[in-house]
């Protein structure tokens, strides 16, 4: 990436990057998970809670939970093409949700600097409450997610 790119650029950087990862990505598909936004270090990720996502207690599993946050997590930390994964999450459970709820996870880059970063992840149920607040630790290895795609095309 040039060190000159506009915002648009960076933009037209984080849609590409998502839409590679996307493409490939079956585990959010499998979840029914849609991509909502991405932006540079954003992104916000929707996945309805479905019959088959409810654990013995009659409320969301907190791994699809995890799942959700891990996802919108994954979409952040790759908007800059750079290919990241990660190397630490912790969730708190704040709220249950429950069958037929759709939950918004929005994820929030705080920190890039050299190999690593931080990112916030809020999960909530759309228009309603807070269900659960995560944290996830990136790291960059090689390569891009799309192969040489800068910012400037």
């Amino acid at each position: 990436m040039t060190e000159h790119a506009t915002p648009i650029d960076l933009q037209k950087l984080a849609e590409a990057a998502s839409q590679a990862m996307w493409s490939k990505d079956k585990a959010t598909h499998a979840l029914g998970m849609s991509i909502v936004s991405i932006a540079p270090g954003q992104s916000t990720l929707r996945m309805p809670v479905r019959s088959d996502m409810v654990n013995g207690h009659g409320i969301c599993h907190g791994g699809l939970i995890f799942t959700l946050a891990d996802s919108a997590f994954a979409y952040a930390c790759n908007s800059h093409n750079l290919n990241t994964v990660a190397s630490a999450c912790h969730i708190d459970f704040l709220s249950p949700a429950r069958e037929g709820d759709v939950l918004e996870a929005t994820a929030i880059e705080r920190s890039a600097s050299g190999r690593t970063g931080v990112y916030d992840v809020t999960i909530q149920i759309q228009g309603g409450n807070t269900v659960a607040l995560f944290r996830g630790k990136s790291y960059r290895i090689k390569g891009e997610v799309v192969a040489g795609f800068e910012a400037h095309h």
